[in-house]
């Protein structure tokens, strides 16, 4: 049997291919007392967070377990062994995988293992992916696993991501909006941790989507959407140079924002939602057929052709179902105003559904879904104002941001609107 060095290889860091997306908890450093008392908190987390790096360093190093090895690779996982890490001041266990080069005969030191061995020995990149996953597990649960020995209790520990977490919440929806230069805005109602949730979701005029606010309510009545709507607008919402609004066809909404805004709204009905209205009073033997024909009506690129388009629906629907001829005719102007601004062709990716809003409510169930139980209405805003905070950084810009000039003096021409800002539109 060959002998086996004890002292491990050193190897230089290997970057990370696949880096995890750090959210936007920087700001909770700064937000208690102490960086070390956030850290103490979050060990529950950070555990599982070292852990996880410590594996994907294995991968890296050896390729993806029960993978075929490679001739060119003498590196071997090689079992674990009891060892500890420092969290900031707290030197915790933690069993650490081990790695082996078999043409030295010596193990390979994990990089990862080595930044954790002294107080205070991660940077501020380690950090922030040790806090990574806030919104996205189960906090309660993951607080159990710190053993008593070391002092924290399960209620400590809960305690201060509740303040922490509140914290967040109150920044989300006290912050100002006026320095977000916006051009349109979706509004939709997600049921969230069985509650319904009213969120708004901004876009500049450069195209980046913003996470402006949201409210609690039982439904989307009237005087709750126009509440929030005057909350939005007390914080510095800028609406006097017009705004798209995209909804999916509630009447809360519609009358609220016509309301609020009023002379400074156009309003988009989200076209999906009206071909799936229309098509629900229909026998299943004939839905996919005018689910065909409304789709290929709304796909004109011209307002008079997609109107014409709809009108010569309505003697075949009326012989069908009167309630689906009904209800393609009720908002109808309001599904085509993106063609009658005339921007179909260069914003009809973004513009002429909800689905900007309703992939944001996605990525939101994505974050919470590990959620086991909802206590009370104060852990819901919570969680959702942290998860929005979370996703913020990493929404793409809406495609044909390049167009978006054009979307605002159109939509300045049609609500008859005095200019601000001239535009340079030939340099797009």
């Amino acid at each position: 049997m060959q002998k086996v060095s004890s002292k491990p290889k050193e190897v230089k860091p290997i970057a990370q291919e696949n880096s995890m997306p750090i959210p936007v908890l920087e700001e909770e450093l700064r937000t208690l007392n102490t960086r070390i008392e956030l850290i103490q908190a979050l060990i529950p987390l950070g555990l599982e967070a070292v852990a996880e790096e410590l594996q994907n360093e294995v991968s890296r190093l050896t390729g993806a377990k029960n993978s075929r090895k490679g001739e060119k690779n003498p590196n071997r996982r090689w079992g674990s062994q009891q060892g500890s890490v420092y969290l900031s001041d707290q030197k915790v266990p933690l069993q650490v995988p081990r790695v082996r080069d078999v043409e030295e005969n010596e193990e390979v030191s994990l990089g990862v293992y080595r930044q954790f061995q002294s107080p205070r020995g991660m940077d501020e990149g380690l950090l922030l992916r040790m806090l990574k996953g806030l919104s996205t597990r189960s906090y309660e649960a993951c607080a159990e696993t710190v053993p008593a020995a070391f002092g924290l209790s399960s209620s400590a520990v809960s305690t201060r991501f509740i303040k922490a977490s509140a914290e967040k919440l109150r920044q989300f929806q006290e912050r100002s909006l006026e320095d977000y230069d916006l051009v349109a805005l979706f509004l939709d109602g997600k049921s969230f941790a069985d509650q319904e949730m009213i969120i708004a979701l901004g876009v500049t005029i450069e195209g980046h989507k913003i996470p402006l606010g949201f409210v609690q309510a039982a439904t989307e009545n009237e005087r709750v959407c126009r509440q929030f709507i005057d909350s939005l607008m007390n914080r510095g919402l800028r609406y006097q140079q017009g705004l798209l609004c995209l909804i999916d066809g509630s009447k809360g909404l519609y009358s609220a924002l016509t309301k609020a805004l009023d002379g400074y709204v156009a309003i988009q009905r989200c076209q999906w939602h009206k071909r799936e209205n229309v098509i629900s009073y229909l026998p299943k033997q004939s839905q996919e057929e005018v689910k065909s024909a409304l789709q290929e009506a709304y796909d004109k690129e011209t307002y008079p052709q997609a109107k014409a388009a709809l009108h010569a629906l309505r003697p075949s629907l009326a012989l069908m179902n009167e309630s689906a001829q009904r209800s393609l005719e009720e908002g109808l102007e309001e599904t085509l105003t993106i063609h009658r601004l005339g921007l179909m062709p260069q914003l009809k990716l973004s513009f002429r559904t909800t689905n900007c809003i309703e992939s944001l409510n996605s990525m939101v169930g994505q974050l919470t879904r590990n959620v086991k139980r909802w206590n009370n209405s104060n852990q819901r805003t919570r969680w959702l104002g942290t998860a929005l905070l979370d996703i913020e950084p990493r929404l793409r810009r809406i495609k044909g941001f390049r167009s978006l000039p054009l979307l605002r003096l159109a939509l300045q021409k049609d609500l008859k609107l005095e200019p601000e800002v001239q535009y340079d539109l030939a340099a797009d």
